[in-house]
């Protein structure tokens, strides 16, 4: 399992765009916007009723609730419903938006993600600079609730696939099973899929006041019990019809399904949605048996500790058979250390930003005589000073004639050392601005990667200081 940049660069929609009508659970009428995000944003909900217009991020860690929806909860602000909203901007492959809300709950419009992504379209699509981040599935990682047997898994692939089986137990529904291959064929198969109830619960929800903004335009309503009249009246006068009806495929009214097996499509679009809150794109194949949104949910939960354990610990890569963009002349151009105290060999990289060097560890190194006889280690104290000297050469780029400068230790804070660096090994040193550079002091984030594994990491602060006439 890696995590990684892609040649695909991020999206975010070209311009603003509104859309209008009531929430299914609350009733309320409700503005959403579509506003265009920076790079790197990826989705937040922005309450603009409430003081202070709070943010949501569309993170799995703030789901609270999963009862009629994916319901999100961040410092007392609530979200309701989020999951069809947010499956409309993973099929529409948009990576950064702010979805701003007039009250708790999205529009319901009927019941899919398809004016959602008509709304989106009509915004146009603008292309970022920065490359899209992408989770790719290396092994299995799957989650079942033991309760109710539902289970995801996910399984290697070469894009994002999703594979629904869904059985309720009753004739009026059966067994469905529904497959998206790819994202670009969400607009035409996925998107329109329409949520769905059973008679027995919508008529717990009424009895509860819990669809105030139902009707028959945006649920698929099953029949799978025997309906009495008093019922039907009830629900006639719940949806403000004359007369409600049983049509031989078993739906309350004169609903025609899109597809045959619609309920699978829109547990599929639930999945999507439910899985955005990852908060990264994902490069695997899901099969979900029996999805719901607690499932769903607690799936995406796990696999967003360990997409963040990965960034934590991934290790970049490098391809160390290029020409360097500076050897080893270049560096004792810039550098004043000199054998046997130069512990670089090569620069790979060097922006205003960040620094990557490199150096071959050998037998040849002097400190291998006493550290120790017979078990050479090379000491931590050494890397660490490898990687100071790594980002003495971002901080004396700085200056137009660094062979005048010297680098100074200023601090070093929470130093870690995870792996021993043995003879034959090849360290890569990355460091990172923690702040901007001012005064000659530079603070930074530095690593130290060998055998594809992290094996010293440290925050450090250097200062360059002019040499003495």
């Amino acid at each position: 399992m890696t995590v990684g940049k892609t040649e695909i660069k991020q999206r975010t929609i070209a311009k603003e765009v509104t859309l209008t009508g009531v929430g299914l659970h609350t009733g309320e009428n409700v503005t959403l916007k579509f506003v265009p995000a920076p790079e790197n944003y990826g989705y937040a909900f922005k309450r603009v009723d409430l003081e202070g217009e709070p943010l949501i991020e569309a993170n799995a860690n703030f789901v609270v609730n999963t009862q009629r929806g994916t319901n999100l909860e961040k410092r007392g602000v609530k979200i309701h419903t989020s999951e069809h909203v947010l499956a409309a901007l993973v099929g529409m492959e948009i990576d950064n938006v702010i979805i701003e809300l007039d009250a708790p709950e999205p529009p319901i419009m009927d019941g899919s993600s398809k004016y959602f992504v008509e709304a989106l379209e009509s915004a146009g699509i603008k292309e970022q600079e920065a490359a899209r981040e992408e989770y790719i599935v290396k092994d299995v990682i799957s989650y079942k609730d033991e309760e109710t047997g539902s289970e995801i898994t996910i399984i290697p692939s070469d894009s994002y696939q999703i594979t629904t089986m869904v059985d309720f137990g009753t004739k009026v529904l059966g067994t469905q099973n529904a497959t998206l291959e790819k994202l670009s064929d969400f607009k035409t198969e996925i998107a329109n899929a329409r949520t769905f109830s059973f008679l027995h619960e919508l008529e717990m929800l009424l009895d509860h006041g819990l669809i105030k903004g139902g009707d028959l335009n945006n649920a698929i309503v099953y029949v799978d019990k025997e309906i009495s009249e008093d019922t039907m009246k009830k629900l006639e006068k719940s949806f403000n019809k004359e007369k409600l009806s049983i049509k031989p495929n078993g739906i309350l009214d004169n609903l025609t399904l899109h597809h045959p097996n619609e309920a699978a499509r829109h547990k599929l679009l639930d999945v999507i949605g439910d899985l955005a809150l990852t908060g990264t794109r994902i490069r695997g194949k899901v099969i979900a048996n029996k999805p719901g949104h607690f499932v769903n949910t607690q799936f995406a939960k796990k696999l967003s500790k360990i997409i963040r354990l990965e960034k934590r610990n991934a290790v970049p890569q490098y391809d160390l058979s290029q020409p360097p963009l500076m050897d080893i002349h270049k560096i004792m151009d810039m550098l004043p250390h000199r054998p046997p105290f130069l512990l670089i060999d090569r620069i790979l990289e060097l922006s205003d930003q960040h620094v990557v060097g490199m150096k071959n560890v050998t037998m040849n190194e002097q400190f291998f005589v006493g550290h120790f006889p017979g078990a050479p280690v090379m000491p931590g104290v050494l890397q660490v000073e490898a990687m100071a000297q790594t980002g003495g050469i971002l901080v004396l780029s700085t200056v137009p004639d660094p062979e005048n400068y010297l680098t100074f230790f200023m601090k070093i804070d929470n130093v870690k050392f995870k792996q021993k660096v043995l003879p034959g090994d090849t360290l890569v040193f990355h460091c990172s601005l923690i702040s901007p550079i001012r005064r000659g002091i530079c603070h930074m984030q530095a690593y130290a990667y060998a055998n594809n594994k992290l094996v010293c990491e440290a925050e450090m602060m250097a200062q360059i200081v002019k040499k003495k006439e």
